[in-house]
């Protein structure tokens, strides 16, 4: 079975442009940790491939749309890992595949799907159990894999940080990062979360549960910004196109716009209207 071979601590990059007047922008290049399991996810899934194996699990089932990153990075951790992978797939299957699922098929996952109403069900005893007993014994992960064990890993990112920093920012869907993250912070230090779905207010109380879960305690260290989400979860606009086109252009990355993109723009309109004062230093983190 190949090597999963992870670039940790990765990489930390000065951002030089004007638009930054006296503030100080470094880049956490988590995207760069590995091609199939980047940023989070390897930081996720680290935490369960070991418990999965320590609780005698040889399968980890976990559930996402037919467009996920997480069922694609649970599929290629699983085949490194030398563990099998089952995705639940919300709706109906969709022939051919698309390039996400196909993806996950050649990393060796099995694939089934769940109705759009079971789907939002997936979490209740009868609906898990059912699946369970259709599939057999597996480690279940959570849709997005933000639990305990995968906050705890999201948790080691600031300790890689070898340079001062006031305050670090990431993208938010589940909320296991940001719980993590603000969970290790110095004194001082703060998180800013950028939610990427609209109506995201649910994650005020979800961050402070995965703490609870990883850590039995909550940390004030982090808030959210909700004013980014351009529409909603996969919804783009002309601006947020515009704004990715020209970073590429300013800076050679060219960012995810269901998540990266939308932080970093959130994060230069508040820098342009002076959120934070001169000297600061920022990290933002790509994954």
């Amino acid at each position: 079975m190949p090597e999963l071979a992870v670039r940790l601590p990765s990489p930390l990059d000065v951002v030089q442009d004007p638009r930054l007047g006296g503030v100080r922008l470094l880049l956490k290049r988590d995207d760069l940790i590995h091609p199939e399991v980047p940023g989070n996810k390897w930081r996720k899934l680290k935490n369960n491939l070991d418990a999965a194996r320590v609780e005698g699990y040889d399968r980890i089932l976990t559930f996402g749309g037919a467009y996920s990153n997480h069922i694609r990075a649970t599929a290629a951790a699983g085949y490194y890992a030398g563990l099998a992978t089952i995705g639940v797939i919300r709706g109906e299957e969709h022939l051919p595949l698309n390039e996400s699922l196909s993806f996950a098929i050649d990393r060796g996952m099995q694939l089934t799907y769940l109705d759009r109403t079971t789907y939002r069900r997936k979490t209740d005893p009868d609906v898990l159990a059912g699946l369970l007993e259709r599939l057999g014994p597996c480690y279940v992960l959570p849709e997005g894999g933000s639990n305990g064990p995968a906050v705890r890993g999201c948790a080691e990112l600031p300790g890689e940080i070898d340079e001062h920093f006031d305050v670090i920012c990431c993208a938010c869907g589940t909320g296991g990062t940001l719980a993590g993250i603000a969970a290790s912070l110095r004194d001082g230090q703060r998180a800013i979360g950028f939610p990427v779905l609209k109506g995201a207010q649910f994650l005020e109380t979800e961050v402070r549960r995965l703490q609870r879960e990883a850590f039995g305690r909550e940390w004030d260290t982090w808030t959210l910004d909700h004013s980014f989400h351009f529409g909603g979860y996969a919804k783009r606009t002309p601006d947020l196109d515009t704004f990715i086109a020209d970073f590429r252009a300013r800076h050679g990355i060219t960012l995810d716009w269901v998540y990266e993109a939308k932080m970093m723009y959130g994060l230069f309109e508040r820098i342009a209207t002076g959120a934070f004062a001169p000297g600061t230093t920022i990290v933002a983190v790509l994954s």
